[in-house]
């Protein structure tokens, strides 16, 4: 489908209520059928009695589980209230603390280590072996990572003869991704909420609180940064968050992944191209094209967010005003109101919906201005043959039903003191033109906000 067609018509209702959908950077063709939208969203209907574990041990990337996983690279702590990040904890010390947050390596990598050696002759830092052999040199550090490496290959159908056959020193080699290696794991603490009563009480990103996102956020773009610094091969790092098992995530813990890629995909290509084509895209086919249809969700002064359009699943969009087009250059105050944002939308669809989020922003060698945003996709439904024939997606809420739904849920929960209470929602919101400050062209002196009103009202004008 050719975007062109649709130019600033990417939502066309037709007689019968069909509303068609086109995305304006990809060129993704939806339709919502009349009728398929009063479907009722599936939720978890066999909630069962949990046996409350404390501390957790339900899964491997619970508290109980650490050396379960592959070495740590940092982890984020708190201690009364103040958050500080450790870096390669030596065995000895890895009970001493409990993690709010932890950055380990994929056990079951999408693009391995040994994909960069081999394609690339990558040779990681010397600092990040230096690493790897202080870990090594303790007999508990080499047993975790022989353990680990038993555990892989079991997983991967191995026989407990073939495993028993490597030797230790083949073992530590395949461990060098568990160092090196550029695909990663942020993981939450919390399997279940505090006090879980029933087994659908997870702990998902809209069940922290504002503050504990927001390092959440920080710690996964300190990830981000790091691989590109330690990677010069890679073009782009993509982001995102699985949220149970129907959007792909192979446990139900709260984890974010982070994987290093040798080019940028479909998607962000199609991206870069229509900004480059024109620098005021995503103002213009994004944010203020949401604003025109009244769209728009919630707003604060760093971030706004809306009902997406042009996607196979019910997208909620958050795109950052800031300047910077890269998470990591954002002050600390743009990607708490990124977070903030990002919070509340999860917040309002609940725990039990799967959900993708998505993670976009400008590579660092791509020449063109683009802001960060993120998507939330609800995965509430499965494409079948119609979409394989024709190409074009059947969505069954449209963007106003998904923009009530999350508006109502918004409200309610900023009332209970449970979403930041500093943002915006709905009519409440500014919805300024070109609010997105990422192109040099805007400057933001310009824009007039609802918030000027009773200021300009109340000026002595002299005519």
């Amino acid at each position: 489908m050719s975007i062109n067609k649709f130019e600033n018509n990417f939502l066309i209702r037709m007689t019968d209520g069909t509303l068609k959908q086109v995305n304006p950077f990809s060129g993704a063709e939806v339709w919502t059928v009349v009728g398929r939208g009063n479907r009722p969203i599936a939720v978890n209907n066999e909630v069962k009695e949990l046996d409350s574990h404390d501390p957790e041990d339900y899964c491997i990337f619970c508290p109980t589980q650490y050396f379960k996983t592959p070495p740590e690279k940092s982890r984020l702590i708190a201690t009364n209230g103040e958050y500080k990040m450790l870096h390669n904890l030596a065995p000895s010390k890895i009970n001493d603390t409990v993690a709010e947050f932890r950055r380990v390596s994929n056990l079951f990598e999408i693009i391995s280590y040994d994909y960069w050696v081999e394609n690339y002759d990558y040779v990681p830092h010397p600092i990040i072996m230096d690493k790897m052999s202080q870990y090594l040199s303790d007999p508990q550090g080499k047993e975790h990572i022989i353990n680990t490496i038993n555990f892989k290959l079991k997983s991967s159908g191995q026989s407990d003869d073939d495993i028993a056959s490597i030797s230790d020193e083949d073992k530590i080699r395949m461990a060098t991704g568990f160092f090196a290696g550029c695909h990663e794991l942020i993981i939450g603490k919390r399997h279940y909420i505090k006090d879980a009563e029933f087994d659908n009480q997870n702990a998902s990103s809209g069940e922290m609180t504002t503050e504990e996102h927001n390092q959440y956020i920080k710690f996964t773009i300190h990830a981000l940064k790091d691989i590109f610094i330690t990677n010069r091969y890679a073009r782009f790092v993509t982001v995102f968050q699985n949220w149970m098992k129907p959007a792909g995530a192979s446990l139900d813990h709260l984890h974010k992944q982070l994987v290093a890629i040798d080019g940028r995909g479909e998607i962000l290509e199609q991206e870069i191209a229509r900004a480059r084509n024109n620098p005021n895209a995503f103002n213009e086919y994004a944010v203020n094209f949401a604003s025109y249809h009244n769209l728009i969700i919630a707003e604060n002064d760093y971030a706004v967010a809306f009902a997406d359009f042009g996607h196979r699943f019910p997208t909620l969009a958050i795109y950052s005003k800031s300047k910077r087009n890269q998470p990591w250059n954002h002050s600390d105050e743009e990607v708490r109101g990124m977070s903030d944002l990002v919070h509340a939308c999860h917040a309002a669809m609940g725990s039990e919906l799967p959900c993708n989020e998505e993670w976009y922003y400008r590579p660092p060698d791509v020449d063109v201005a683009m802001p960060w945003h993120i998507l939330i996709k609800w995965r509430i439904s499965n494409p079948a043959g119609f979409e394989a024939v024709t190409n074009i997606y059947v969505n069954t809420i449209d963007p106003w039903m998904l923009r009530d739904k999350v508006v109502t849920k918004l409200y309610e929960l900023r009332n209970q003191g449970k979403i930041e209470k500093s943002i915006n929602i709905s009519t409440e919101c500014d919805c300024v033109p070109n609010c997105l400050l990422y192109n040099p062209n805007i400057t933001g002196t310009h824009q007039l906000k609802r918030s000027d009103l009773e200021r300009l009202r109340g000026e002595t004008l002299n005519f």
